[in-house]
């Protein structure tokens, strides 16, 4: 299966000769902390969705060096013999922590904290970065999607248009999570149990000698879920007409009603519109209407505006590329270290003051309002502190420091959970229909400003006064140095 290989060595050459200078420099047992966080939403969203943790758990568990690795590194000349040595006997031993999958996250908040050996911390950046990057992403764009459909079905359809096999499988299972129905990806189904959707494809209809025929075939074989791809050759004048004729001959006198029909092409907003008033005058007013096409969230947008009549929609190479913007900016950077049991905080300081990165060991809070349910803002704090919730608490703005806000009423909930500890898993990942349901619950708590698509409202991601001045200390020390 393609899922059980071997992904220890899918990292950047830059991690191991980094570890063997940790190794050789003694090092190989210095604690450091490394958060990974993410600088923007995509297609300048007001949120995006965390997803890949499940995957992360894996290779996690899997990670170990074969012969034909060591025997690799060995080949290039330039790594020490106790450091190779030192990779055969590789044992993960870091405590991790991570935000559930399908929650709503934001930028500059730590979305995975990794604690351990500075090399084992160091060496599963790539794939951590990897794995979430990409599903974060799709569940990312999938949700925009999804929320454009207001209500109706979306699905997945985009396996042939995937970045790979790895991008199709796990681009199905991010954009389930975030809202969509299904997939045509049948894999998906067998591993994790969400829906496999499709019908027919135009070369059904082509193969056969005349329309009418290839659609009286497919309702003989498939009489209780019949759907009908109509845009063959005219939409409008044979492709309704010859669905009509089927359903009355086939489907209904075998007790049966037609599922619907799907437009692939055309303007699918005049379509639709005719379609449907000739399925009603025929008596099929329960018969569904789907379009696909090179759909994305704002044409969806548009179509529903214009009086489509739109049942469900299938969406291929717009969402499993996330085409509109098809990075996720996530990065993985030094924290902290320990030294004689002490957590020493670390910053990276930048010309760019959006690449300063929050120095420490921490965790984030989010704050939920007690009256109305939905989420206020995210604080990030010291890992040691707590929000005593009830109390006013006081928001500041960590770059406009005079804007600030007293709330009352709300509740701090931490969002940071251990995921593994001494390098042993002590998480149990939901399945995908929990995660899908939690997930579309947190998005349900973000205020209807932040879910906009143009201009969403800015969503606060602030510090604790602790955190604020220990950063504070750090940008004024290295600024004399």
């Amino acid at each position: 299966m393609l899922e059980k290989l071997n992904l220890t060595m899918l990292v950047d050459f830059y991690e191991f000769t980094m570890a063997n200078g940790y190794f050789v420099e003694g090092f190989e047992n210095k604690i450091a902390y490394f958060d990974m966080f993410f600088r923007k939403v995509p297609d300048d969203g007001g949120f995006a969705i965390m997803v890949g943790l499940e995957q992360l758990i894996e290779y996690i568990k899997n990670l170990k060096f074969d012969d034909e690795d060591i025997e690799y590194l060995r080949s290039k000349g330039i790594f020490n013999e106790g450091f190779l040595n030192y990779l055969k006997n590789f044992e993960f031993s870091c405590d991790v922590w991570s935000m559930p999958e399908g929650t709503p996250i934001f930028p500059m908040e730590p979305i995975v904290t990794v604690r351990g050996p500075i090399i084992e911390a160091q060496f599963i950046e790539t794939m951590l970065l990897l794995t979430i990057n990409h599903q974060s992403l799709i569940a990312t764009k999938a949700n925009r999607i999804v929320r454009a459909a207001d209500g109706r079905n979306v699905m997945e359809f985009g396996s042939r248009r995937a970045q790979g096999y790895h991008g199709a499988i796990f681009g199905a299972r991010a954009a389930y999570i975030a809202g969509c129905s299904g997939t045509a990806c049948a894999i998906s189904d067998r591993n994790y149990g969400i829906p496999a959707l499709g019908t027919m494809a135009h070369s059904w209809v082509q193969l056969f000698d005349s329309e009418y025929e290839a659609f009286r075939s497919y309702a003989e074989i498939y009489p209780d879920n019949c759907i009908l791809l109509v845009d063959t050759y005219n939409v409008l004048k044979s492709g309704i007409p010859n669905a009509i004729r089927v359903f009355n001959e086939v489907i209904v006198p075998k007790g049966f009603r037609p599922k619907g029909i799907r437009i692939d092409s055309g303007d699918i907003t005049y379509l639709s519109k005719k379609a449907r008033k000739m399925l009603d005058d025929a008596g099929f007013s329960d018969c569904t209407i789907t379009a696909s096409n090179s759909l994305d969230e704002y044409i969806i947008r548009d179509t529903l505006m214009q009086g489509a009549q739109i049942d469900m929609y299938g969406v291929g190479e717009r969402l499993i590329t996330s085409r509109s913007e098809p990075v996720f900016g996530g990065v993985y950077k030094l924290a902290a270290v320990e030294k004689d049991g002490e957590v020493i905080p670390k910053i990276k300081i930048s010309e760019n003051t959006a690449k300063i990165t929050n120095p420490g060991f921490k965790q984030v809070h989010r704050l939920y309002s007690n009256e109305t349910g939905e989420a206020i803002a995210d604080v990030l704090t010291l890992f040691d502190e707590e929000i005593d919730d009830t109390k006013p608490y006081e928001l500041f703005d960590p770059e406009h420091t005079w804007k600030r806000k007293k709330i009352t009423n709300f509740t701090a909930k931490k969002l940071l959970v251990k995921v593994f500890e001494k390098g042993q898993c002590v998480y149990e990942s939901p399945n995908v229909h929990e995660i899908k349901k939690y997930c579309a619950g947190q998005i349900e708590k973000l205020w209807d400003e932040v879910k906009r698509f143009e201009n969403p409202h800015r969503y606060y991601v602030d510090l604790s006064p602790q955190l604020w001045a220990l950063k504070e200390s750090l940008l004024e020390k290295y600024s004399l140095n």
